[in-house]
This record gives C-alpha cells, sequence and structure tokens, in this order.
C-alpha cells in the first residue's frame, strides 16, 4: 500500500532533507521512526516532493512511501509517529494514497516563500531562524517589475547548480514581493518544479534588482545565460520555506506523473 505523508520541519538542525551519513537530516528520521514503530522487515523509503537543502524550512512538504501488505496502518502510523517524533519535525497527516500518485512526480507545483528584512525596518528577534536580514533598503516595485521579467517557460540555467542529466527548463508561474505590516518582506514563487538552488538564487538577482545594486538588463542578461552566472548571489537558506505543494485531480495523477518524467524542452506548451 502506498501512503501520503503530508509534514512540516524547521530546518535549522538538519543537513536538508535527503538522508546522508552521519548527518542528521528530515528523511533520515522521519525513515528511521517510520521503520521501528511499524516493524517494517526493510528499511522505510520514502519519495518527496521537494528536496530542501540544509537549513530550508517546510510547512507543507509532501511524501510518499510503499509498505507491505494491504493493510491500512496510515492511522496508527500518524498516532505512532506523533508520540516519537522531535519537535522540529511533524506530521500532520498520513492517508493511503490514490491510484497514480508520486509525491514528486504527480505533483503539478511548488510554492515557496523567502522572509527578510531590509534596512529602515527593526527586525523581531524571534523570527532570526526563518528571516534574513539584508543591509539596504528594497523598492518593491523595481523587485516586481523583475520578476514579471522572469516569468515563463524557459532555461533556468543561470540560477541553478546544473547536476549531470537534469535539466534546468521550468516553468515560473508566479512571483511577488509584498511587506508584512511588521516589516517583513515575503518573496512568493510558485513555479511547476525548482532545480538545485533556483529559489534563493531567484530571490538574490531580484534583491539586487529591488536594492537598486542591479538594474532590470542586468536582469535580463543573467535570465538569458545558458551556464551558471557568479555574479548572483544565492540567499541564506533560512529564509526559505516549501508553503505547498499542488496535485492535480485523482484521475489525472498517473497522467501528470508520466509527464513529468519526460525531459523538458524549450518547445512544449506551458
Amino acid at each position: 500500500m502506498r501512503l501520503r505523508l503530508d509534514l512540516s520541519y524547521d530546518g535549522r538542525d538538519f543537513h536538508g532533507w535527503a538522508a546522508q551519513p552521519e548527518l542528521r537530516t528530515v528523511q533520515g528520521v522521519l525513515e528511521e521512526w517510520i521503520t521501528r514503530v511499524l516493524r517494517l522487515p526493510e528499511p522505510a523509503a520514502l519519495v518527496v516532493a521537494g528536496r530542501t537543502d540544509a537549513g530550508v524550512h517546510a510547512r507543507g512538504q509532501v511524501c510518499h512511501l510503499d509498505v507491505p501488505g494491504d493493510e491500512d496502518r496510515s492511522g496508527d502510523l500518524l498516532r505512532r509517529l506523533g508520540r516519537v517524533l522531535p519537535d522540529d519535525v511533524v506530521v500532520h497527516a498520513v492517508a493511503p494514497a490514490p491510484a497514480g500518485f508520486d509525491a514528486r512526480f504527480a505533483a503539478t507545483g511548488r510554492r515557496y516563500c523567502y522572509r527578510l528584512i531590509d534596512a529602515g525596518h527593526t527586525p523581531d528577534p524571534l523570527l532570526r531562524g526563518h528571516v534574513v536580514r539584508v543591509p539596504d533598503a528594497l523598492d518593491l516595485g523595481a523587485l516586481n517589475a523583475g520578476a514579471a521579467a522572469l516569468l515563463g517557460l524557459r532555461d533556468f540555467a543561470a540560477f541553478c547548480r546544473p547536476r549531470e542529466g537534469a535539466t534546468t527548463i521550468r516553468t515560473l508561474r508566479s512571483v511577488e514581493g509584498t511587506r508584512r505590516a511588521d516589516g517583513v518582506v515575503e518573496i512568493w514563487l510558485e513555479a511547476d518544479a525548482f532545480c538545485h538552488s533556483m529559489v534563493r538564487s531567484l530571490v538574490g538577482a531580484l534583491t539586487a534588482v529591488g536594492s537598486g545594486r542591479r538594474n532590470l538588463a542586468w536582469l535580463e542578461d543573467v535570465a538569458s545565460t545558458l551556464h551558471r552566472r557568479s555574479d548572483v548571489l544565492v540567499m541564506p537558506a533560512h529564509g526559505l520555506t516549501l508553503e505547498a505543494v499542488t496535485y492535480p485531480p485523482d484521475d489525472l495523477l498517473a497522467q501528470r506523473a508520466e509527464e513529468a518524467r519526460t525531459m523538458r524542452t524549450l518547445e512544449e506548451q506551458p
């Protein structure tokens, strides 16, 4: 039986999602406890919607797990994990997954938020683990003008750390910077998927434009480059949170998963 798990975590004390020898990771902690509480004959193997980097948080992460047999043990697993997991990771829901569900490939979108505080505003010390302080004042009008220039289907190689055999073509659906009443600037980004370091690099480029240190012409030049750009700042991890993952209706899950396994091209329809 395939189970869907919905979870949140504070990434400060994790070396990212992916299991690594001798390092504390979200995947490692979850797989250890799931294997123990379900008394699985083989170690649990989780598949996640978005592999967050070290220090990145998640409010709406999704993963799936295949367990032997056809007995629904989702309720039991949820209760037991609630008793044994550390305080910085919480599983909110466990349920049998519908046919065709794949946490990674069936997802239609990921939504992130990057939070920062700029010059002229006093940071709340209680938010220091989730909000990054930047030295310049930000013009959100300029920042959002830059954001608009990045939208759509394109090769985001300039903003991504390359991985062998992986494409950097993505569809960036929305980017918007807003300021909360407490002065915190939130930059919300949504795409079908993000490649490695893409969100933090996009935010780094947009804050450069918003601060006046770079202009729109520079951003457009960066966006047209098909290799990693060293002049794009990768923002600190702790300002970033994976807020939500979206999926199609159940009857389209298998179709979406098949489409997502196909190598992206710039000729496809958005």
